[in-house]
């Protein structure tokens, strides 16, 4: 029988090990925590009965991923839940650019602008599942929907700073710029765009969910499918070196869900000179810095709509964003950064406890910074709900060093495993037809520094394991 050991159990290193097990694989799942999940954990980290998600928060890719959405993992427990608006982007003016799973009501928040906003994002939406099959590929294949494709291609190259000159309102033009921040890089590069244009139609077509209980509950489900499938997650045990895997299991495929710095400490000089000179070239971009609030009621943000929003975005004018992505990519650290905040309580009560809720938030800022920024997202939030700092109860602060001390595929906290430069979005983690291999028989890269990169969508772990399959 055919074995199989994956070393992380993020939902990647699961994907690829549930598709594994689904062909008959025998599969063990290494994980150094002494939980699974990597990014998809859920922790009281505040107050008892608190519940924060560590890392990743909103799943609008989650949902509706071809690989989890064929799971059927709500048999094993994962509900998905919707708060009132999906997204809000609030401004100093007190107004809003709002994003719905209801076309109609984010037109309605944007005046003039809501035609050009429909003609940009209704062909997408209405396409939307023939595009993800593409995209949700490595770059360099035969596609099945060419024209598709194209048009989507043809916007997506653009950079974010250039889509956004479509609008004339800054609702809109911030909207969208919020969207594109993801990209953690300067929004005034090629493709820079392709993240604000696929996360922003994913809104439209499916929402920006939450899981019921908190993302852990993912990563429970998906650990749940595997047991039934005979496949088996072992916690607390690091890996090392690719000579330890071998001497202890004796296993006919390795898939590593590790950033490429994680690949050259396991697999070092086993690996062919030209591919290792290549992973030794994969750059990390900016940082992510972490404050998980616990506070008393809700937060008063001046705009109503942001008070029934589960995700915020941050960080002004479409063109205040531009300036501060582009300074935290040289090394800057501003005075106001970027920020996203979560209140997936407001979808998801069971995450609170009485009167105390859960705020997540994190800001960019530079990578590997050792500052303490803490002060300046309070400040960030407080700009848009003057009031917020005299509710918080207690707070949890990871900044980069925490970030990578709890997932080490967070090198210098970059959450995205590798910069969004317009080469490694289009041919991430190198230049090769099957980036999942690696050149060493039996031994496959499965995490999100390959296509189709962050999110949890389970995608690159599938990718991995149906490459696997096809070479045994």
């Amino acid at each position: 029988m055919t074995s199989a050991v994956v070393v992380g159990s993020g939902p990647n290193g699961l994907a690829a090990a549930i598709r594994l097990a689904q062909s008959g694989v025998a599969v063990t799942v290494l994980e150094g925590s002494d939980r699974p999940g990597g990014g998809a954990r859920t922790s009281e980290l505040t107050v008892p009965g608190v519940l924060h998600d560590d890392c990743a928060a909103f799943h609008p890719t989650g949902v509706v991923s071809p690989f989890l959405a064929g799971l059927g993992l709500d048999r094993f427990g994962l509900e998905w839940v919707w708060p009132d608006l999906d997204l809000v982007h609030p401004l100093d003016d007190g107004s809003a650019g709002v994003l719905s799973r209801d076309m109609d009501v984010t037109l309605a928040s944007l005046g003039v602008d809501a035609r050009r906003w429909q003609r940009t994002f209704g062909p997408l939406v209405d396409s939307f599942d023939d595009l993800l099959a593409e995209i949700f590929q490595p770059v360099l294949h035969w596609p099945r929907h060419p024209v598709t494709l194209t048009r989507f291609g043809i916007q997506a190259l653009q950079p974010a700073t250039w889509v956004a000159r479509r609008w004339r309102t800054e609702q809109a033009r911030a909207l969208f710029m919020g969207a594109a921040a993801h990209l953690f890089g300067r929004l005034d590069r090629p493709l820079s765009g392709s993240v604000g244009l696929m996360l922003t139609a994913a809104g439209h077509r499916a929402g920006w969910p939450v899981a019921k209980g908190g993302t852990g509950a993912i990563t429970d489900a998906m650990v749940g499918l595997l047991a039934s499938l005979g496949g088996t997650v072992k916690t607390g045990v690091p890996v090392t070196s690719l000579a330890e895997l071998r001497s202890g299991f004796d296993a006919d495929l390795v898939m590593l869900d590790t950033a490429p710095a994680g690949v050259l400490s396991i697999v070092g000089d086993a690996l062919p000179g030209r591919v290792r000179r290549q992973l030794g070239r994969y750059t990390y971009g900016p940082a992510a810095f972490k404050v998980d609030f616990a506070i008393d009621g809700h937060v008063p943000w001046t705009n109503p709509e942001a008070r029934r929003a589960g995700t915020l975005h941050l960080g002004g004018e479409a063109a205040e964003i531009a300036s501060v992505e582009a300074a935290v990519a040289r090394g800057q650290m501003p005075e106001r950064p970027f920020m996203l905040v979560g209140q997936q309580y407001l979808a998801d009560p069971s995450r609170s406890a009485g009167s105390i809720n859960p705020l997540w938030a994190y800001a960019h800022v530079p990578h590997g910074w050792t500052g303490d920024a803490s002060a300046a997202l309070i400040g960030q939030i407080e700009r848009f709900a003057p009031g917020f700092a005299d509710q918080i109860v207690a707070t949890h602060v990871r900044g980069p060093a925490e970030l990578t001390a709890y997932n080490p595929n967070y090198v210098g906290g970059d959450i995205s495993a590798g910069a969004n430069t317009a080469r490694q979005i289009a041919l991430r983690p190198r230049v090769a037809v099957n980036p999942y291999r690696l050149g060493v028989d039996g031994v496959y890269l499965c995490s999100s520094a390959t296509p189709p990169g962050g999110g949890v969508h389970g995608m690159c772990g599938f990718n991995a394991a149906e490459a696997a399959l096809a070479r045994l």
